[in-house]
């Protein structure tokens, strides 16, 4: 059974943590210096938020899948809504999780991701502590866009929370693909 999923960027974890443990009746789940979720059964949703230095506010939503099939009934929706920005992401290392994910972006501009988590890492990005395998974001690492076109400019470019994106789509936060543009086919974790 698929669970609603919402990332928020917030300015500080504990004043949010109190807060959200109170509307939710419990405290989080996972707590990290830098992130907290909770696995709340009713309503069925996955709640995270994290303070590292990106937007503040809705970072994406989601679908978390229970199983491999499930997650691909998930694909084939967000193909349904936009072919042009659906983006794979299979063993991503992100929030404290290994998933495999898709991603896709809404006529507002917000990430929607539909994963299937696989297991933990022990930290953020990955499960390393160098700066590299542990960056400020997890957008995809070399993600295709099912777009047949050719990359108009795939160059990076270092975007405000240190993440690197393709020129053409430079994303905003933590755990968000660029924003796809139709011709971009591929992004890139770290800046050369």
């Amino acid at each position: 059974m698929k669970r609603f999923h919402v990332h928020l960027g917030v300015d500080d974890l504990e004043h949010s943590i109190r807060f959200y443990s109170g509307l939710f009746g419990a405290p989080p789940t996972v707590r990290k210096d830098d992130y907290a979720k909770w696995m709340v059964d009713d309503p069925r949703i996955n709640f995270a938020i994290s303070a590292r230095g990106g937007e503040i506010g809705v970072n994406h939503l989601g679908l978390q899948a229970d199983s491999a099939d499930e997650l691909g009934a998930i694909r084939e929706q967000f193909a349904a809504a936009d072919m042009a920005s659906l983006q794979d992401e299979p063993g991503a290392n992100c929030c404290y999780a290994k998933s495999d994910k898709h991603w896709v972006t809404d006529p507002q501009g917000i990430a929607w991701e539909g994963y299937h988590t696989l297991g933990e890492v022990r930290y953020f990005g990955g499960d390393s502590a160098e700066p590299e395998a542990a960056s400020a974001c997890c957008m995809p690492g070399a993600a295709t866009t099912v777009s047949p076109e050719p990359a108009a400019d795939t160059s990076a470019v270092q975007n405000a929370s240190g993440c690197c994106a393709p020129k053409a789509a430079v994303a905003s936060a933590c755990c968000t693909p660029a924003k796809a543009e139709a011709q971009v086919t591929t992004t890139s974790r770290c800046c050369a």
